[in-house]
């Protein structure tokens, strides 16, 4: 086993602008494995696919829950993992450096933090308090950890890409090794966002992006591409719709066969 500080050094080093990685968002210590055995690089954990686990909703989960959860993730894993840490979970920067800390000690390789508040009337912090926030975070984020910021505007009514290059770049500044714009409608805001920067950028597969390849973000400039919560919900569809179509009587998408089990089983252990 490598040491973690290697880890994170390869971790980073996957982060080639230009030249895409796929970072796939388990929300198990069971989809991290498989995950693992079909030969992904790195992961990135989920915060809504793992609060669904627990029945409820995104931004549902606590500090504790969301740590617990990663370092699990990480500790029964062998390549780079990566949290979604949320808004680093407390407003004043002390308190994201503080879970920045609580992730260093751990096998994680790196988190992300977002500018979110979590207040309906005000879901975006100011560009000074998010900027200070990520500022507190890069001191937090010692041994190699590589720190992500977002800027999750779009996921919250912003419209203006100006607005959220604009964060980009203050987190930057700030210290941040990978910028993150969730919900960039088009490829052509791809490219706007990876030029505006000189950091790599992870971008959110997701809306009318899922009609492009990885050629077109390699073009576009992207570092890293992830799905979010996708492959959570996806698996909990597949189990409504198995369900529902039992509770009608009806078993023909259970399967005829044992093939899904025995190629899964052989990830697990």
């Amino acid at each position: 086993m490598i040491s973690i500080l290697k880890r994170r050094e390869q971790f980073l080093a996957l982060h080639k602008i230009g030249n895409p990685f796929i970072i796939p968002n388990p929300w198990d210590i069971g989809s991290a494995k498989i995950l693992q055995g079909l030969g992904f690089s790195a992961l990135a954990t989920t915060s809504s696919g793992y609060a669904a686990t627990l029945g409820r909703d995104d931004y549902a989960i606590t500090q504790d829950e969301a740590l617990n959860s990663a370092f699990a993730i990480a500790e029964q894993t062998h390549i780079p993992v990566s949290a979604d840490l949320e808004n680093g979970f407390g407003d004043a920067p002390d308190q994201v450096a503080k879970t920045i800390s609580l992730a260093v000690k751990s096998a994680l390789c790196g988190g992300s933090i977002e500018d979110v508040t979590g207040d309906i009337n005000k879901p975006i912090y100011s560009l000074h308090q998010a900027s200070a926030r990520i500022e507190a975070a890069r001191h937090a984020a010692t041994e190699g950890f590589v720190l992500t910021a977002r800027a999750d505007g779009f996921l919250h009514g912003v419209t203006d890409l100006e607005n959220i290059i604009e964060r980009l770049q203050a987190f930057e500044a700030a210290g941040a090794d990978v910028l993150f714009a969730p919900g960039l409608s088009n490829i052509e805001a791809v490219h706007r966002v990876c030029s505006a920067v000189t950091a790599p950028v992870n971008v959110l597969i997701y809306g009318a992006l899922t009609q492009n390849n990885i050629s077109d973000f390699a073009q576009a400039g992207a570092a890293r591409l992830s799905i979010g919560g996708r492959f959570a919900f996806n698996a909990y569809g597949t189990l409504a719709d198995t369900a529902t179509m039992l509770s009608d009587g009806d078993f023909h998408l259970l399967g005829s066969d044992d093939s899904n089990i025995t190629t899964i089983k052989k990830f697990l252990g």
